[in-house]
């Protein structure tokens, strides 16, 4: 058994694990993603040359090709199907992952790919069995499930080099756990965790040798695999069990044609790969052994413990620093814990801002109960101690523990002890990293307090400076976020009256199609509400309107206006609308849309008001003078039952309405916003007995404005 210190875990580390190929993470965003088809797929596998090369190479090979004509990229995929070429896809990018584990070239890794594809295989037409939504992601799974293999290998050739050839059993699980400290399966699933696949990939492969009673309630991915590993082992000359596929609903017979199907396809994948399994059934595997334990110089064994630390230190350092948020930070701090240390479970209690306890804050979806479980410090306990005397402690069942949370971290953790390890940043503690650990782990553990207290600071010192920056950012990230928030609430609110017309419209459009009247009017209107929406769209996301120079025409804005009601039967019945317009144009300077939206708002509030009916009057009252300078007043009033008093104080700012939706009582600070963009002012009269009235006074353009000026200083004189 080789000493702690030296545990392969340091190396795994530290090891320059292969990354696995961008072509197959994107291929997994695509077969995830709703209406993917052939052409997104041959843009992906156009991208990759290696790849291309490989799916031409089978598409002109004798299972596809006839009659020696050679095909395109996009012939290929045809003739290929989707299926064909995911796996392909799939299986040539495991096969340059696998590839780039150092060890692996000095090793005949044949017997290791057919168990690989077997269980691959079985665990793909398990998932069709089973009607699963993505059968690619259940081969993959497979595919991967032994890559912890492959990992330990790479991190000690020496000690595993004999056990990789042994079977993929129990025994070989516990041979890892007694001589290496960590099974291929932990490995497995961290090397997967650190290339960003799906947490239940991970799952599946961390337990894919557990009891079917385990993982009977588990994701389907997890049980899919499991059986798939069963079947792969499954000696073929034997009967499968007649409950062997209960795991996953199965009948006997299903898992007889699933086991029996596969040794073709299996042929077929390592074909397409290049792998000989020729003569590979006649390998007898050795039994998994307990390599000795090597003998070194403890004063070299301690420099070189030493060394190894340093530079494990800095490489997580370095990679909790490159962490962007707070929540990836705990993800990778709680991966590399359950790898360094052996936890289960890893957990953050960190210090809780408003007042003196630790709270959790980052849990495994096994111990969900942890998110936000409270230790208040002055009640003393293990984890409160470890934090306030800034120790490394282990809290175990002894009689007589100081606290009832002590009692129930070790009910939530099912563990024989709890590693409660303080993260400290100069003298400040700023949490407290917890794990479940067994009795055998706790002497090793006292022996790497050091590491443990040097693992925690390095994660407290990254913590500190994400919340740092985050202080620094939070009042102008929540000033961003409100002025978002109330742009979007504008845009919703503004871009609904467009809408509302179009539909209503529509309506209209469909009643003279049958009639088999013109529609040429209806669908100008259409195509003006539509640019519209595009204006206002524009607006939110910063792009400038096009420039609108000129003048418009009050009265003919209000009769458009008014038409367009009317028309699109936006009027209910009951209310009556009614324009007093003098003969005269009155023209102002700016868009007639802006002038329009204004209208709009003030007309559709004046018809919620009148759910039983009611008088809607639009008047331009000419040209007035308000406080030396010309106006045209253009009044929108109803005789509804008038604004409530505690409202009226404040009727233009943006507040939550009674009336229903999510975007209300936004719609008067919205037109006060328009009328100030042309240069106006807006006032507004209501009462319970008279109703409400807007006074909209635009200003009259300049040259009008100068000529009646004229006779208003000639009148004076």
């Amino acid at each position: 058994m080789i000493q702690p210190d030296q545990d392969i875990r340091h190396r795994l580390m530290v090891a320059r694990l292969p990354t696995m190929p961008q072509i197959l993470l994107k291929l997994l965003e695509l077969c995830q993603a709703d209406g993917a088809g052939m052409a997104e797929m041959a843009k992906l596998i156009a991208n990759d040359p290696g790849m291309t090369i490989k799916i031409l190479n089978v598409a002109n090979s004798a299972a596809y090709q006839r009659g020696g004509q050679k095909t395109g990229l996009m012939q290929a995929l045809s003739a290929m199907g989707s299926d064909m070429i995911k796996t392909l896809v799939i299986n040539e990018s495991v096969l340059q992952a696998f590839n780039g584990f150092s060890g692996s070239a000095s090793n005949d890794l044949r017997r290791f790919w057919k168990h690989a594809l077997s269980t691959a295989v079985m665990a793909r037409e398990i998932a069709r069995a089973m009607d699963y939504a993505q059968p690619e992601e259940a081969y993959l799974a497979g595919l991967l499930h032994d890559v912890g293999r492959l990992a330990l290998l790479a991190a000690a050739p020496a000690e595993y080099a004999v056990n990789f050839q042994a079977d993929d059993s129990d025994g070989l699980c516990a041979i890892e756990m007694r001589t290496l400290q960590i099974s291929h399966v932990e490995a497995g699933a961290w090397v997967v965790e650190r290339w960003n696949l799906d947490s239940f990939m991970a799952d599946a492969i961390l337990y894919h040798h557990e009891l079917a009673l385990r993982v009977e309630g588990a994701h389907p991915l997890i049980r899919m695999v499991n059986l798939a590993h069963q079947l792969a082992n499954h000696d073929p000359a034997l009967p499968i069990a007649a409950e062997a596929g209960a795991l996953c609903k199965l009948s006997g017979d299903n898992l007889l044609a699933i086991s029996q199907g596969a040794a073709a396809q299996v042929l077929k994948a390592a074909g397409f790969l290049g792998i000989d399994l020729a003569g590979v059934d006649d390998f007898v595997a050795p039994t998994a052994v307990a390599p000795p334990a090597p003998k070194v110089d403890p004063a070299q064994q301690r420099l070189g413990d030493e060394i190894r630390n340093m530079t494990l230190l800095s490489e997580l350092g370095q990679a909790f620093a490159r962490q962007k948020d707070e929540v990836q930070l705990l993800k990778v701090v709680r991966q590399n814990a359950q790898l360094l240390f052996g936890l289960t479970d890893p957990t953050v209690f960190l210090m809780d801002s408003n007042g003196p306890a630790l709270r959790g804050a980052s849990v495994s979806e096994q111990h969900q109960r942890l998110a936000g479980f409270a230790i208040p410090l002055a009640v003393g306990g293990v984890i409160a101690e470890a934090a306030i005397q800034q120790r490394v402690d282990f809290l175990g069942r002894q009689a007589g523990l100081q606290s009832l949370a002590d009692e129930q971290l070790l009910r939530i953790f099912n563990a024989d002890f709890v590693l409660c390890v303080p993260m400290v940043v100069g003298s400040q503690c700023v949490g407290v990293l917890v794990g479940g650990v067994a009795a055998w782990q706790v002497a090793d553990l006292q022996g790497r307090q050091k590491f443990l207290q040097s693992f925690a600071a390095q994660a407290a010192t990254a913590w500190q400076a994400l919340t740092r920056d985050r202080g620094d950012m939070d009042p102008r990230l929540d000033a961003v976020r409100q002025e978002h928030r109330e742009s979007s609430r504008r845009v919703v609110h503004e871009v609904n009256n467009p809408l509302a017309i179009i539909k209503n419209y529509l309506e209209v459009l469909d009643d003279k199609l049958t009639r088999q009247e013109p529609v040429g009017g209806e669908i100008s209107v259409l195509h003006e509400e539509i640019d519209r929406i595009g204006n206002i769209m524009g607006e939110f996301v910063g792009v400038a309107p096009k420039a609108q120079r000129g003048t418009t025409d009050i009265n003919e804005a209000v009769n458009k206006l008014v038409q367009l009601f009317r028309d699109s039967k936006f009027l209910p019945p009951s209310v009556e609308i009614a324009v007093r317009l003098p003969p005269q144009a009155c023209e102002i300077e700016g868009s007639a849309d802006t002038l329009k939206q204004i209208l709009v708002n003030l007309v559709k509030n004046s018809v919620e008001v009148l759910p039983k009916g009611g008088r809607i009057d639009i008047v331009n009252n000419g040209q007035v003078q308000r406080n030396g300078r010309f106006y045209y007043a253009l009044c929108v009033s109803d005789n509804g039952p008038g604004i409530p008093s505690e409202h009226r104080s404040k009727l233009f700012t943006p507040v939550q309405s009674s009336k229903a939706g999510p975007n209300r009582g936004i719609g008067l600070s919205i037109v006060q916003g328009l009328v100030k963009k042309l240069g106006g002012t807006i006032a507004c009269v209501s009462t319970s007995t008279k109703g409400t009235m807007f006074e909209i006074c635009l200003p009259l353009p300049a040259a009008q404005a100068q000529a009646a000026i004229a006779p208003s200083v000639q009148d004076f004189v």
